[in-house]
């Protein structure tokens, strides 16, 4: 009876930890978690309804973190020997010295090339990778077993892009989500946040050397992709760290 009653307690409490690794969007709301989000690619099959998509459309490695972050059994590798983003488990992209940034007469601190941090982003985010193409797998994957087609998030119509299905008639449109190498249209990057002077009169000065109250953020004093994006927050439209009306105003003084 007593091993009946611990067999019991154990399947409670793996039932327990199985909703907690699952959590849907509304029991992830309010927290700071990838968990949830539209880069949680391990829960994303679950959250939508989609199953067909892990192990078909990119490799499911049984957690939500590796697909950016080195595995925790394997923290103190270093990627960068293998081409990897110094501290992250994404290789660097072979574009990394010809994306076309955004460039004006009136632009401070111009930069050639995006900063690791960015270049995080653009390595699935500029389509020439696909999302699951990480420098490290978690311990126990099966590289025989991988059967995936690794799509890359690109709007090209052909079977290793995601835009084969996601072309606005089969499935939703991913044309949003494929920034390419041209950055010439998007917000700067990688330059050192003119309100840290007093030259630009035209920012405000950060509430701190890490960004402003409101989240918005400063990378070793510089503006990057997750300076005003929250990649982990479930909460919010388009990932923006303050409402879209007002996250201009947080730097821009006009």
């Amino acid at each position: 009876m007593k091993q009946r009653l611990n067999q019991f307690i154990l399947s409670i409490t793996i039932l327990s930890l199985g909703c907690v690794i699952s959590l849907p969007v509304s029991a992830a709301e309010g927290t700071n978690t990838i968990l949830g989000t539209k880069h949680d690619f391990t829960g994303l099959n679950q959250r939508t309804g989609v199953v067909a998509m892990s192990g078909l459309a990119f490799s499911d490695y049984g957690s939500s973190c590796v697909y950016c972050h080195i595995p925790p059994e394997q923290e103190d590798a270093d990627s960068t020997p293998f081409g990897g983003i110094e501290g992250w488990n994404r290789f660097l992209p072979a574009t990394e010295h010809s994306y076309d940034l955004y460039n004006s007469r009136t632009l401070d601190n111009k930069v050639k090339s995006p900063s690791p941090i960015s270049l995080l982003c653009l390595s699935c985010h500029d389509g020439t990778m696909g999302v699951d193409m990480t420098v490290f797998r978690p311990n126990g994957w099966r590289s025989s077993e991988d059967a995936a087609m690794h799509l890359r998030i690109n709007g090209d119509n052909n079977t290793m892009n995601c835009a084969k299905c996601h072309n606005g008639r089969v499935a939703h449109n991913i044309a949003i989500k494929h920034i390419g190498t041209d950055l010439t249209n998007d917000h700067p990057i990688s330059m050192r946040y003119a309100g840290l002077s007093s030259k630009d009169l035209d920012f405000r000065q950060p509430d701190s050397p890490y960004g402003f109250d409101n989240g918005v953020k400063l990378y070793d004093e510089r503006v990057e992709c997750a300076s005003c994006h929250n990649v982990h927050n479930p909460d919010i439209q388009v990932l923006l760290r303050d409402r879209a009306d007002r996250l201009c105003e947080t730097c821009h003084i006009k």
